[in-house]
């Protein structure tokens, strides 16, 4: 086994279950064992952050083309961050965030950052 799980093992400590970057860092697993006795991991439920949790950097007028990952990865600087695009913006479907040509789109700093008017 490796060298380094070994370590957390024995000092009870547990890797995240998801980079630091994934909507879900932070958010805890729970199991479920089936009447079969087959046991199933789950991510619970992850609830969507208020809009005023977050700093605003700039709003951004959508046009004819506008996609999640490519806004994402223009202002955010990776793509696999459009999720963020997502909470800031308070999206259950992102889908529907794009669908408006001309509709304006929050482009913020993650949650819990302070913008440059929280400095105090």
């Amino acid at each position: 086994m490796d060298p380094v799980q070994l370590f957390l093992q024995a000092n009870a400590l547990v890797p995240p279950a998801f980079p630091p970057t994934s909507r879900y860092h932070g958010i805890a697993t729970s199991q479920l064992v089936q009447a079969g006795g087959r046991t199933v991991v789950y991510v619970q439920r992850r609830f969507l952050p208020p809009p005023e949790s977050f700093a605003l950097l700039q709003s951004v007028t959508l046009v004819a083309g506008d996609r999640l990952d490519n806004l994402a990865a223009r202002y955010l600087g990776d793509p696999e961050q459009a999720w963020r695009l997502c909470d800031a913006n308070r999206a259950m479907l992102p889908e529907a965030l794009v669908a408006e040509i001309g509709s304006q789109l929050a482009i913020t700093l993650p949650e819990g950052v302070p913008g440059v008017g929280d400095a105090g």
